[in-house]
């Protein structure tokens, strides 16, 4: 599956955005998916997952109630909303497929997309 993400940009401190994650392929429903992020200078991080049939999912401890995980498999994209965003949210925002239910390692995905860069400013 080929990922492309969309909707990052610049936003001021307790603003919103929403970023979109578009998949190709007729077998998105059968992937869990998932938000990462990546700060300048830190590792990559996960940040939200949902199972694929959305039934499930879950939150990194900084972004729960802020963030929420979203699929529409028909459409096959993937959501992340994010509300209140502070300057510590600040990185590129990047999706990711997995194919166990639910994963918040790295190293159980498979395939990623390209990034979408978040900038908070305080």
């Amino acid at each position: 599956v080929q990922l492309v993400e969309s909707g990052g940009g610049l936003v001021q401190a307790g603003g919103s955005l929403r970023l979109s994650c578009a998949a190709s392929g007729r077998t998105f429903s059968r992937y869990g998916m998932g938000w990462f992020r990546q700060a300048p200078g830190k590792e990559r991080e996960f940040v939200a997952v949902i199972s694929g049939s959305g039934g499930t999912t879950r939150y990194a401890d900084s972004v729960k109630g802020r963030f929420t995980v979203s699929r529409d498999n028909a459409e096959n994209t993937v959501y992340l909303q994010m509300n209140s965003l502070k300057p510590e949210d600040t990185a590129v925002y990047y999706c990711a497929a997995t194919t166990a239910t639910i994963a918040t390692s790295r190293i159980s995905y498979i395939n990623w997309g390209q990034g979408t860069q978040v900038t908070v400013s305080s």
